[in-house]
C-alpha cells in the first residue's frame, strides 16, 4: 500500500494546497509514497504556528521538554523494524546501514538531547569592579552569561540520511526551548513524518513542531525567508547554502550551515594501509558515496602509492553491487537517475582529464535502480575537476604526493574544509600534519567519530558547530546579567 502523507501545521495534519508528488525506491525505481506539496502560504502558517508556541514552549521546566524528548526516543526504537524498512525502502541504503546509521543514530540523538535539556545554561563571570563616575557610583557589578532560546528554527534537511540528519536538528533545538518548521530533502521526506508522528505521541504540544514538505524550490524559500523565522539549519550543498545564507542575511537571521566537503586521506609511507583501505572504502559502502564527510580524495606518499592503488582495487572487488534488501550488499543504488547521471558524468571527465580509470567506471548490470559502480581513478593531479569539486557518489581520487609539506599543501588546495583524514604509523607527525590542515575535523588513522566532539566545517564546508553539548550552543542565544553586588 502506498503511503500518502499530509502537512503537519500547528499540531493538526492538513491536506496540502499543492497535491502530492511521488517518492520513488532508487534501488526498484517503484513509488514507496506520496509526499505533500506545501503551498508557500502553508509554509508561512507553519512558521506562525510555530512563532505562536515559542513563548510557552520555551517557558517550560527543562524536565518537561527532556521526558517528551526521552519518550519519542523510545517511541522510534519501538517501531524500529518498520521505520528501517522505510528508510531503506526511500534512500536505497543497505538494511545494516538503516539499522544502524539511521534509525539507530536518531533516536540516539533524542536521548543524548534529552539530557542535553538538563544541561546547565548559566555560567557566572569574575564580578568586576568599578569607579565612580558618569554611570553612578562606584562599586561592585555581577554578572551572568545565559544561554536563551534563538526562536523560530527552520531546519532543512539533507537526502543521505533522513533520520540522524533531521534528529541532530530537530531534538537539540527543542531541548533549548526553541519550536520549530521541519522541511526534509524532497528525495526522501517519508521518515521524517514517522519521526514527526513519534514527537506528537509523546506529547509535544501543537505548534513546536511544523512539517512543511514539496518538491519545488519555492517550499524551501518559503521557510528560510517567512519574517517569523529567526534561524535557519541547513545541511545541504555549498550552491544552496549559499543562496540561503544570502538570504538570512536581509534580515541578520541567525545560521548553522553545514554544507559541502571534499575530504583528503593523507596516506604517508608509514601508515597501515590496510586500515587506511578499510577508512577510505567507507567511501564505497555508506550511502554509496552520498556522503560529505567521506574521503574522497586520497593523497598518497609517493613511496606506497601503487601498493595503495592494488589495495583498494582489491577492497573494491569485494563489494557487491546490488539491492539494498538483499544480505550481503555492500553498495545500494544513489538517490535518483538524474544524480547517477551527475556522478557518470564526473567518471567521464576524470577520463577526458587524463585521469586513469583503475577499477568501475562503467553502469552496472541491473535492471532496474539507480545504481553507480565504485570507481577508483588513479594518476590524477590537483588542478583536474574530479579532484577539486564534491562529486557525491562512490568514486576515489588518488593523487601522489613526495613530502609531508606536498601532502599538506595538497590537502589544503580546495574550497572544502568539513573532515581531512591523515594515516601515519608516527603518531606524533598525524597530529603535527592534522593541526596544520584547515577543516573542522581531522581523523587521526580513523574515519570514526566521536558525536560529543564539534561538527562543522572550514571554508565553504559551513558555518557554525553542532554535536554533542556544541548543539545546545549552536541553538541558543547569550544573554548577560549584571547587577550591583
Amino acid at each position: 500500500m502506498t503511503i500518502t502523507e499530509k502537512l503537519y501545521v500547528g499540531g493538526a495534519w492538513t491536506e496540502p494546497e499543492g497535491g502530492h508528488y511521488e517518492v520513488v525506491n532508487p534501488a526498484t525505481e517503484e513509488v514507496v509514497g506520496l509526499a505533500p506539496e506545501a503551498s508557500r502560504a502553508q509554509v508561512h502558517e507553519a512558521a506562525a504556528a510555530a512563532r505562536e508556541a515559542f513563548a510557552g514552549w520555551s517557558r517550560t521546566k527543562p524536565e518537561e521538554r527532556a521526558a517528551i524528548l526521552d519518550r519519542a526516543a523510545g517511541l522510534m526504537a519501538r517501531d524500529a523494524a518498520a521505520h528501517v524498512e522505510l528508510a531503506r525502502a526511500e534512500t536505497g541504503a543497505t538494511t545494516a546501514t538503516a539499522r544502524s546509521m539511521q534509525v539507530a543514530v536518531g533516536s540516539a540523538r533524542f536521548r543524548r538531547y534529552a539530557r542535553g535539556a538538563l544541561e546547565p545554561v548559566e555560567q557566572a563571570l569574575p564580578p568586576q569592579i568599578s569607579e565612580a563616575g558618569p554611570m553612578g557610583r562606584a562599586g561592585v557589578l555581577g554578572a551572568v552569561a545565559v544561554r536563551r532560546p534563538v526562536g523560530v528554527v527552520t531546519c532543512i534537511t539533507s537526502y543521505n540520511n533522513p533520520w540522524a540528519n533531521p534528529a541532530g536538528k530537530i531534538a537539540p533545538a527543542l531541548a533549548m526551548g526553541n519550536t520549530v518548521v521541519v522541511k526534509p530533502a524532497p528525495q526522501d521526506p517519508l521518515s521524517v513524518f514517522a519521526m514527526v508522528r513519534a514527537l506528537e505521541e509523546a506529547g509535544v504540544p501543537a505548534g513546536v513542531v511544523n512539517l512543511v514538505t514539496g518538491s519545488a524550490p519555492a517550499v524551501g524559500e518559503a521557510a528560510v525567508d517567512s519574517p517569523d523565522v529567526d534561524m535557519v539549519s541547513f545541511t545541504g550543498s555549498t550552491a544552496v547554502g549559499q543562496a540561503i545564507g544570502e538570504v538570512c542575511g536581509r534580515t541578520l537571521k541567525r545560521q548553522l550551515m553545514e554544507l559541502g566537503g571534499k575530504g583528503a586521506a593523507l596516506v604517508f609511507d608509514d601508515a597501515d594501509l590496510d586500515a587506511a583501505v578499510m577508512g577510505i572504502g567507507t567511501t564505497f559502502a555508506f550511502y554509496s558515496g552520498q556522503i560529505c564527510t567521506a574521503p574522497t580524495r586520497v593523497l598518497a606518499q609517493r613511496g606506497i602509492h601503487d601498493r595503495l592503488v592494488e589495495k583498494l582495487t582489491g577492497h573494491l572487488s569485494f563489494m557487491k553491487v546490488g539491492d539494498p534488501a538483499e544480505r550481503g550488499t555492500v553498495v545500494g543504488p544513489v538517490i535518483s537517475a538524474a544524480h547517477r547521471d551527475r556522478v557518470e558524468s564526473y567518471v567521464e571527465l576524470g577520463r577526458k582529464e587524463g585521469a586513469r580509470v583503475v577499477a568501475g567506471g562503467e553502469r552496472p548490470d541491473l535492471a532496474k535502480g539507480f545504481y553507480v559502480a565504485p570507481t577508483l581513478l588513479a594518476d590524477c593531479t590537483a588542478g583536474m575537476r574530479v579532484v577539486r569539486e564534491e562529486i557525491f557518489g562512490p568514486v576515489v581520487v588518488v593523487v601522489p604526493f613526495d613530502d609531508e609539506e606536498e601532502g599538506i599543501a595538497l590537502a589544503g588546495d580546495t574550497d572544502y574544509g568539513l573532515i581531512d583524514y591523515v594515516w601515519s604509523g608516527d603518531v606524533a607527525r598525524a597530529f603535527r600534519v592534522g593541526a596544520r590542515l584547515r577543516s573542522g575535523g581531522v581523523g587521526i588513522n580513523t574515519v570514526g567519530r566521536n558525536m560529543e566532539a564539534p561538527f562543522g566545517g572550514f571554508k565553504k564546508s559551513g558555518v557554525g558547530r553542532d554535536v554533542g553539548s556544541y548543539a545546545l550552543h549552536a541553538y541558543s542565544e547569550l544573554q548577560s546579567m549584571v547587577w550591583p553586588g
